[in-house]
This record gives C-alpha cells, sequence and structure tokens, in this order.
C-alpha cells in the first residue's frame, strides 16, 4: 500500500494541472466562501413605509423599524404606487403598509388593516426582513397600546400586555456563517474530490497501467490507498477551513470534534470510492463526470439541511438517502451545532462505513475483471 500511495505522491507531482486541482482549487474555495458568509447574516436591508395614517400608531411603527439594524428605511411615502415600483426595480426588499384610519380601527379592537409585502423570489432575504418588519411592527402596536392609548383612556391602571418569549436553539442569530458554510465546504469539496480521483483512474485506463497499480498489492488493497492520498488531501483543507471557523471566527464544537473529524474521513473516502465504482463500470470519463454532476452535486440540495425534506416525493426521499452527504450532514450538524451525545451520530457514522464497504467491494470486483481481461488478451 505503502508503494501505491507514493506512486500516486508522484503522479500528482509530475502533473501539474492534478496538482493544481488538489491544492490551489481547493484554497480558492474555501476563501471565496469563507469571504461571502464573513459578515454572518443580511443587515441594513432597505425597505420602505406607507404611511397613509400619519398617526401616532404610524409614527411609532417608523420608529421601531428605523432601530431594527436588520432593516434600512431607505423610503417613506403615501404613494403607493412609487414604492411598488422601487420595489420591481429591486431598490428595496419590502415595504410596510399602513393605511388612512388604523389607528382608529386598533383603538376600537378592530383589524388595523396594517400590511407587509416583501420579495420573496429571494428565500433567505425575504425570510429576514419579513421576520424583522412584523417583529418591529407588533412591537410598535404592542407600546402604543400600552403607553399612548391605555394610559391616557385608563390612566390609574397598569395593564401589561401578555409577554411571549421565543428562544431560537444553537443559532439565535440566525448566522449565515454558522448556517450555510458548514455545509457548502464540504460539498464543494467532495465534488472536487469525485472529480479529481475519476480522471486519475481514467488515466490508469487510457494509458493501460493498472497492472502497475496493483503489482505491489492486492486489488483490493490498491484502490484504498490510491483513494486514500486524495482524501487524506481533501482532509486536510477541511480541516484547515474548520481551523479558521473554530479557531479564529470563534464558532465552537458543542459535541465531538473527534467524531466530526473521523465522518470527514469516512464522507470523503465514500465518494472517493464511488467514483472509482463509476469510472471502473463505464471505461468513459465523459459518462463518469456526468454521473458525479447529477449525484455528486446535488447532495446539498438532496440532503435536507436547505430544502425540506417534509411532505417530499417518493424519489428526492429516495435519492436523499442513497448519497453519503446526507448521514454526513446530520452528524455534522448533532455535533457542531446541537452537542447531542456520540451515541446519537452512531448511526449516520454506521451508514457511512456501509458506504466505504460496499463501493470498496464493488470496484474491486470490477478492477479484477479489467485485470485478468488485459492478462487473457496477452
Amino acid at each position: 500500500m505503502l508503494s501505491t500511495i507514493k506512486r500516486e505522491i508522484r503522479y500528482l507531482l509530475t502533473h501539474k494541472w492534478d496538482l493544481c486541482m488538489v491544492s490551489l482549487a481547493p484554497l480558492c474555495i474555501i476563501i471565496l466562501f469563507c469571504s461571502m458568509f464573513y459578515s454572518g447574516k443580511a443587515e441594513h436591508v432597505p425597505i420602505a413605509i406607507i404611511n397613509q395614517d400619519q398617526s401616532e400608531l404610524s409614527h411609532t411603527i417608523e420608529k421601531y423599524l428605523k432601530l431594527n439594524t436588520t432593516l434600512h428605511v431607505q423610503q417613506i411615502s403615501e404613494d403607493q404606487t412609487e414604492v411598488e415600483k422601487n420595489l420591481n426595480q429591486t431598490r428595496i426588499w419590502g415595504y410596510v403598509m399602513i393605511p388612512e384610519g388604523a389607528e382608529q380601527r386598533l383603538v376600537k379592537g378592530e383589524d388595523a388593516q396594517i400590511s407587509i409585502v416583501y420579495n420573496q423570489s429571494y428565500f433567505s432575504i425575504g425570510n429576514t426582513i419579513s421576520s424583522a418588519m412584523l417583529l418591529s411592527t407588533v412591537q410598535a402596536s404592542t407600546d402604543f397600546l400600552k403607553n399612548n392609548y391605555f394610559v391616557n383612556e385608563i390612566p390609574y391602571i397598569d395593564i401589561d400586555t401578555a409577554h411571549i418569549k421565543i428562544s431560537p436553539l444553537f443559532n439565535p442569530n440566525l448566522n449565515y456563517e454558522l448556517y450555510l458554510e458548514p455545509f457548502v465546504i464540504p460539498a464543494v469539496l467532495h465534488l472536487l474530490l469525485c472529480c479529481c480521483i475519476a480522471f486519475s483512474v481514467g488515466q490508469e485506463l487510457k494509458l493501460n497501467t493498472t497492472q502497475q497499480w496493483r503489482d505491489s498489492t492486492t486489488v483490493l488493497q490498491a484502490i484504498f490507498a490510491k483513494s486514500f492520498v486524495y482524501v487524506i488531501i481533501f482532509c486536510f483543507w477541511t480541516w484547515l477551513w474548520m481551523f479558521w471557523l473554530i479557531v479564529i471566527r470563534g464558532w465552537t464544537v458543542a459535541g465531538s470534534l473527534s467524531l466530526i473529524l473521523f465522518a470527514q474521513f469516512l464522507f470523503y473516502l465514500a465518494y472517493a470510492l464511488i467514483s472509482v465504482t463509476v469510472v471502473l463500470a463505464t471505461k468513459n470519463l465523459s459518462k463518469t463526470f456526468g454521473f458525479l454532476a447529477v449525484y455528486g452535486g446535488s447532495s446539498l440540495s438532496f440532503a435536507g439541511v436547505t430544502l425540506p425534506l417534509n411532505n417530499a416525493p417518493l424519489f428526492t426521499k429516495f435519492w436523499s438517502n442513497i448519497i453519503p452527504y446526507t448521514p454526513y450532514a446530520k452528524l455534522q450538524t448533532e455535533q457542531w451545532v446541537i452537542g447531542s451525545p456520540p451515541t446519537t451520530s452512531l448511526t449516520p457514522l454506521f451508514i457511512l462505513t456501509l458506504y466505504c464497504i460496499f463501493y470498496l467491494a464493488i470496484s474491486s470486483t470490477l478492477l479484477k475483471k479489467i485485470i485478468w481481461g488485459a492478462v487473457n488478451e496477452k
């Protein structure tokens, strides 16, 4: 196995483009996404207020919206047409509509008819500003009723409104750096790993050097050793990125770090062995890259971390259960963010192990057939 590992390292050192794919490309990916999510979450998103009431209530709502750091009140107007024109031109991302007579209807116990409109075509921004506008509007209405209306109407009675505490767990600031980056980096790097090892094995088949590949060891060990080189390289880049996120940025691991690192090794190994299997089965790099683009490229979408799998079609659930990224994402969330007991993550760890064993066995069988076929031809 050691000789196979040395042989693969020599291959990388003598082929500069392959070396760039395992060195410069991961570095650029890490820098790109770390820069993208560095700010944490969107703030000072421009919105507008349509204030047709011009009342104490509407001015209180304006004040609360301006104090919310997520929002930036860019426009205050009574003309709804002008505001909607700016919304369609994406100069603003939403607006709060306070119609005439809103205060009078509110104090009579009627529907104030205050409405919130926002751009949901950008899902994350839409959810962020909708929550911020709703929270500020509700707080302003409560403040007005308690400190303005009730005080004037019933001056000798201090009426407290109901207090409801909302506690978002594990990521209370809704920070995108903690939410998305831990999933995006492994998702992109594992696809790059698949392409690198697929091309390397494809070159072996093209140059008919598979016999040299396994001369000093068994077929099983040869495949594992070849995959091991790329897995360790991409694990190194992942660990370097984790050092940045945990030590420098301060996103501490709530659970077991060692369990995450071991799961990452199995995760990358599983995809490496899948790539080897597909190349040996198709003997065609174009078909292999096409399969990897669909199989590996869909990992982030079908793992249930960005798009929910609840009530998803049967095919979506099936696809989610046949990709190694799904159990890895579950384990990473449990151990990094939630801090679950290690026993909770044994199931996804076991599934990753099964992926490795299954595809190692399949790829070994396919390589034996190729080698024996070449021997028989001679």
